[in-house]
């Protein structure tokens, strides 16, 4: 019963957020909320530009990579010499060059993807001043380039597609930092740790054990981390310790603040094109696929282990290996499916103790594209890659030129929304390829057979959909692993990144195309149907081979599949 009314505070709670958020976004991207006008036209003026001076796509995609690039470096640098930094009570030392580059590169992507244990190897200065400073930017970069592409829908014969310096500062100033700063103050008052008095050390008097305790600033860490769907954590152990999710209720709100901003861009984008029944279908497409990957996992996870039952160990109580007694396993299920759809990547649970079934239900979350319902920005321009394959489908089965909002997509579209739809699987399967077959990637995986090409194909499907989440088994702090994985993660964000960004420059150049009775409905359950299937097809037919060498094999084996 306790997990039935989980699931429907969250339904009402998101069905609110996807109705006012939404429809507040909308009028922050559209330029009518203003109450933050002292601290905005500063900003424009530091920057030469403002609303009035608006970019093509390539400006705007130039800014952005510009932009990013110099968040690299500044973030590389940070984490390579923070031990001649301030704020380090702990004396740490500086990153490795490898390891920088790699998070700098994770953290920038909007990925998170840690090779390290963040309490004993960032000192204060780099999760705040680096870290923390790219969880709040690259989720604004993610929103923007979501807005150009829904811009391309509801403009007619435009040039320019926006300003990027205009629309990252409007999603910092109106958006994410209100927001964190007010869930930050939640999470600390519900008490996650938030201090810079350094670690705290205990000594036991009974047994004579003295113990470090690591503390920081993480409280309002915490809060960044779920709503820009980040899932960097400032320890280890991530939302599993009670430092960083102390209790019932930051448990239910770091679940909601993961799917929050993703599931209200459906409604902002229903706004913006002038038509919230078109947002509705792209919900309803998030929502369906959701509850299914949801469903399967925590059927999967309710069960016994069966490497656990193989010992003769049997439980009542659904698999509880590797996962907190206070969440028990299917709100586990639950929060690791909401951060693995999202590309969020936090973790209240050990995922690599997780049943073959149950693993596989998180790795189908990313394999399907991070569009259930996906990161902040990157979950709704690459769903809208889908519904444009889904619509030139539809256009052919009726025999029309394909539209979509009124916007005819031809060749030029196409090959755009094809290109970022196919370009994560490639890379992916292409990586994962490489590292099974070099001693170096080989050398990473804890386990042996099915399990162990599990952990190596979900590490590169975690960071070619920039999502950060891991099994742990594998030994991700080699130069191989850091080197190779910080490629794909810049692969996963920016070769569908920009992509994005050209299809709404393309789009908002057009005109539009009058309604007439042999247009193809876009807004029905007809559509929701056919961009389902687009979604599930590219993701059944690229990655069901690579599944079934790894969790269904290992399911097999145990001699049963439920």
């Amino acid at each position: 019963m306790g997990f039935f009314f989980t699931i429907l505070a969250l339904v009402v709670a998101l069905g609110l957020t996807w109705r006012y958020l939404g429809s507040y976004m909308a009028a922050v991207f559209e330029g009518r909320v203003h109450f933050l006008n002292a601290i905005e036209r500063p900003i424009y003026w530091l920057l030469s530009t403002g609303p009035s001076k608006e970019q093509t796509w390539k400006r705007y995609a130039g800014s952005m990579i510009v932009f990013s690039g110099v968040s690299l470096l500044f973030t590389y640098a940070i984490v390579r010499m923070q031990g001649s930094l301030p704020l380090n009570p702990q004396h740490l030392h500086g990153v490795s060059p490898a390891l920088s580059f790699n998070t700098a590169v994770s953290f920038v992507t909007n990925t998170n993807w840690q090779n390290y244990a963040g309490e004993s190897t960032m000192s204060y200065f780099s999760q705040i001043g680096a870290l923390m400073v790219q969880q709040f930017v690259t989720p604004a970069v993610g929103i923007a380039a979501a807005i150009v592409l829904v811009r391309g829908f509801s403009r007619r014969h435009s040039p320019t597609v926006g300003n990027f310096w205009v629309d990252i500062t409007r999603c910092l100033l109106y958006v994410l930092v209100p927001i964190a700063f007010v869930f930050g103050l939640v999470f600390v008052a519900e008490g996650a740790v938030q201090t810079l008095a350094g670690t705290l050390t205990v000594h036991d008097a009974l047994n004579g054990v003295t113990q470090t305790i690591p503390r920081g600033p993480i409280g309002f860490m915490e809060s960044i981390k779920q709503l820009g769907t980040n899932g960097g954590g400032f320890l280890n152990a991530n939302s599993a310790t009670p430092f960083e999710n102390p209790t019932g209720l930051t448990n239910f709100l770091s679940i909601y603040l993961v799917l929050s901003i993703p599931v209200a861009l459906t409604y902002t984008f229903g706004k913006m094109v002038g038509s919230v029944r078109h947002g509705l279908a792209l919900l309803s497409v998030v929502v369906i696929l959701f509850g299914a990957v949801v469903g399967l996992t925590a059927t999967a996870e309710h069960q016994n282990n069966p490497a656990v039952a193989a010992a003769g160990v049997h439980s009542s109580v659904g698999n509880t290996e590797g996962k907190e007694v206070r969440f028990g396993d299917t709100s586990s299920a639950l929060f690791a499916v909401a951060s693995t759809s999202t590309s969020t990547g936090s973790a209240n649970a050990a995922y690599d103790s997780f049943t073959p079934l149950g693993g596989m239900g998180l790795l189908t979350g990313m394999m399907l594209g991070e569009v259930s319902p996906g990161g902040v920005g990157s979950g709704l321009y690459t769903l809208l890659l889908y519904a444009i394959i889904a619509v030139f489908i539809g256009g052919l089965m009726i025999g029309r030129t394909p539209e979509y909002l009124g916007k005819k997509i031809q060749a030029r579209e196409m090959k755009l929304a094809g290109l970022g739809a196919l370009v994560m699987p490639i890379a992916v399967l292409a990586i994962t390829a490489i590292a099974v077959s070099v001693s170096a990637g080989r050398s990473g995986p804890l386990n042996a057979g099915p399990h162990g090409f599990s952990e190596i194909l979900y590490a590169f499907t975690s960071q070619g959909n920039n999502n950060g989440s891991a099994f742990a088994g594998l030994a991700g702090n080699t130069p191989f692993y850091n080197v190779v994985g910080a490629i794909e993660m810049l692969i996963g964000r920016f070769a569908i990144m920009i992509p994005a960004l050209a299809l709404g420059g393309a789009l908002a150049a057009k005109d539009v195309v009058p309604e007439s009775l042999g247009t193809f409905r876009t807004d029905n359950a007809m559509f929701v149907g056919l961009t389902m299937a687009v979604v599930v097809i590219i993701g059944g037919l690229t990655f069901f081979p690579a599944i079934s060498l790894g969790p269904i094999v290992e399911q097999l084996s145990h001699g049963r599949f439920f």
